[in-house]
């Protein structure tokens, strides 16, 4: 009786079990996950629809990929062969997990996941057969693939032993967003509406639903204020501004608690100004842009120039009030002019998805060779190898003929040229605010950088009386105007050098080659200008136009600049990782791991074009005061080299709301980072560390 009672109850039991046990698919079990075919219900009704989902069990550091899985990947597919009647959808997806992998960035889930999509059935019972392929990587990647088997009875729907599994992943599916959103040509998503605010949003991130629309590595710099946030994403290859952006926000709160919104921004006004301006004004914008275009007077990069400045302030000593104010004119028109054409240049390159900050021109072997066989020009007129603007008509003679005004619009282009390589203090937010403006708004603050600029001289226009305090010109102009020569061919040998960090030796050699034929041209020039005959003349000139073609055409050559620099960057080792003098290469995985491990991290970013950057290195940071200090903190020193273009030190500078080198940033070993400024002292960086 005792025997029959057990075999009693297990036969219930096995009956009871039966439909739960219908409701799954036998599992396709690999060394990397265990999969199978799960329904929401455990009977269907006909025209009632109801769930099925793709279940993945994972080992431990193994991921599938999201719809958009990122930089690399697939998303997983499932094929479904259902009776006549029936239809189903495709599959909803859950907001996944970022995974960093190095430099690149993927989308995926890792432990466990369901993948649910909606099947409506027909009349009776539902027989499903389903193919499913996925790829499943840790430090490998593997494709796998399944066929599956699910008999769903018909009845009433109720749910099944798995319907928890679809609950988890509605948890995590993305809900419509009730903000609206729109986004800028330059990829800033501003999502706004009531209930955003810096208390309930601690930090947020951009899921795109499409590869290729934003650069998923880089940073997604956040500004939250009362009724709207903003994310400065970087746009990828394949972003569109009339399409707009589509995808998942996640909005994280101050306990951690995510909350997941599908959005749809359309082309829009994304206020970037206030994001990169740290919540800056438009009018505070152009006001820091004008006192950093001042301040850029007395920046290392504008001595050479200021000798051509005082030739000219001399020569003004005495003149008419009408000669002072169109020379000061002049001037700050070359001065503006030369903005003008750096914001349409960032702008041109903006459009055209390209990246381009403070200086970036610099990052060219080519401009940079350029711009040094065009100082060297201007240091061989100041020694009289050549004039420009025909004869002269004698020292102290009047200023006011076509060629002295050319003479002051070509200075203040030049100051503009060579101004780029530095950074003043009060620039830093305005020129990261113009790179990611409406076009008017990135030219007014370029405006306003170059009214700061031409400010010092622009007063001899509004005051012409100013004039009058210079000496008296006289014959020590001459003297004067030769050894004021020196700084330029001082300037044109520091680019000679930058070219040698960008280019190695096969670039120096097209610098001093250039160089040479400049001089040549400079002399023949200067021998049709002291006169002869017409035949002398007509050769000289011919020479020297010759010699021009030859050196532009060393400019234009592929091979001139192809081989990069002989050694490399400073403090890296032949493997890359290696250091010297207690400095090691920047990279975002070593900045991490060293801030995970809790260790204090100064980071230098910084350019041989850089003149800012070369002081604040050699008086401040190489001094054995702040390098004892390192040490005795245990701080690492990170250095960063942007002399030639650098995507990665390009999106850290961006997030940190600047456009442009030097920037100095502190991590200490715990607590937020601290943003230095950019003229640096010893006592500022001990004290800082002090601080910390």
């Amino acid at each position: 009786m005792t025997r029959l009672r057990n075999c009693l109850a297990l036969a219930l039991l096995c009956i009871a079990a039966a439909p739960a046990l219908a409701l799954e698919s036998a599992p396709v079990v690999t060394p990397h996950a265990e999969v199978r075919l799960v329904s929401e219900v455990d009977a269907v009704a006909p025209g009632e629809p109801f769930r099925l989902g793709l279940h993945f069990r994972l080992a431990e550091g193994w991921h599938v990929y999201w719809i958009n899985p990122g930089a690399a990947g697939e998303a997983p597919r499932l094929d479904l062969a259902l009776p006549a009647g029936t239809t189903a959808g495709e599959f909803a997806w859950p907001t996944p997990l970022r995974l960093p992998d190095g430099p690149v960035m993927t989308y995926g889930y890792v432990d466990e996941v369901l993948l649910p999509l909606t099947v409506t059935p027909g009349a009776g019972e539902l027989a499903v057969t389903a193919q499913a392929s996925w790829l499943i990587c840790e430090k490998i990647c593997i494709p796998e693939e399944g066929a599956f088997r699910l008999d769903l009875p018909a009845g009433t729907p109720t749910a099944s032993a798995s319907a928890a599994l679809f609950q988890a992943a509605d948890a995590r599916m993305p809900r419509p967003s009730p903000f609206a959103a729109s986004v800028s040509p330059q990829g800033m998503l501003t999502v706004a509406g009531e209930g955003i605010s810096p208390l309930a949003v601690r930090d947020a991130w951009f899921l795109p639903a499409a590869w290729g629309s934003i650069d998923d590595a880089a940073p997604q710099p956040l500004k939250v204020s009362d009724g709207s946030l903003s994310l400065a994403v970087q746009p990828g290859p394949a972003f569109d501004p009339q399409a707009g952006l589509a995808g998942t926000l996640v909005l994280a709160d101050r306990t951690g608690a995510e909350t997941y919104l599908s959005i749809a921004a359309p082309l829009g006004a994304a206020a970037p100004v206030a994001v990169a301006g740290d919540g800056l004004g438009l009018a505070t914008l152009l006001g820091s842009a004008f006192l950093g275009g001042l301040i850029l007077n007395l920046m290392p990069c504008v001595f050479p120039i200021l000798a051509m400045k005082a030739i000219g302030l001399a020569g003004l000593a005495g003149r008419e009030r009408s000669a002072v104010r169109a020379h000061a004119g002049s001037y700050v028109l070359g001065v503006l002019l030369g903005f003008a054409a750096l914001g349409g240049l960032l702008i041109a390159l903006r459009s055209a998805g390209m990246a381009a900050g403070w200086g970036f021109q610099f990052q060219s072997p080519v401009f940079v060779a350029a711009t040094a066989w065009l100082l060297l020009a201007v240091g061989l007129n100041l020694s009289g190898v050549f004039e420009v603007g025909g004869r002269c008509a004698g020292i102290g003679g009047r200023l006011t003929t076509l060629g002295g005004h050319a003479g002051s619009l070509f200075t203040g282009l030049l100051v503009v040229v060579v101004a780029t390589p530095c950074t003043a203090p009060f620039m830093g937010a305005a020129v990261a605010a113009a790179a990611v403006s409406p076009p008017a708004t990135t030219m007014a603050i370029f405006a306003a950088l170059g009214l700061g600029l031409a400010a010092p001289y622009g007063l001899l226009g509004l005051a012409p009386g100013l004039a009058r305090l210079l000496p008296r010109p006289g014959a020590w102009m001459l003297t004067l105007k030769q050894a004021l020569a020196f700084p330029m061919y001082g300037a044109a040998v520091w680019l000679a050098w930058v070219v040698s960090e960008q280019a190695g030796s096969t670039g120096v050699l097209v610098v001093l080659s250039g160089a040479v034929l400049v001089g040549l041209a400079a002399w023949l020039l200067g021998l049709t200008q002291q006169g002869g005959s017409r035949a002398g003349r007509t050769v000289a000139g011919s020479v020297a136009a010759l010699s021009m073609v030859a050196a532009a055409a060393l400019l234009a050559t592929p091979a001139s600049f192809a081989d990069g620099p002989d050694r490399a960057v400073a403090g890296q080792g032949t493997d890359g990782q290696g250091t010297a003098d207690g400095i090691t290469p920047y990279s975002a995985d070593r900045l991490a791991a060293l801030r995970a491990d809790g260790r204090p991290v100064f980071v230098n970013m910084t350019a041989a074009w850089c003149v800012t950057c070369i002081v604040n290195e050699r008086v401040v940071l190489a001094t054995d005061a702040v390098r004892q200090a390192f040490a005795e903190r245990g701080v690492t020193y990170l250095k960063g080299d942007w002399t030639s273009a650098d995507p990665a030190i390009t999106e850290y500078l961006r997030a940190r709301g600047r456009d442009g080198v030097p920037l100095y940033v502190y991590y200490p070993p715990a607590g937020d980072a601290v943003v230095l400024p950019q003229i640096l002292t010893v006592d500022l960086v001990l004290a800082e560390l002090d601080r910390s």
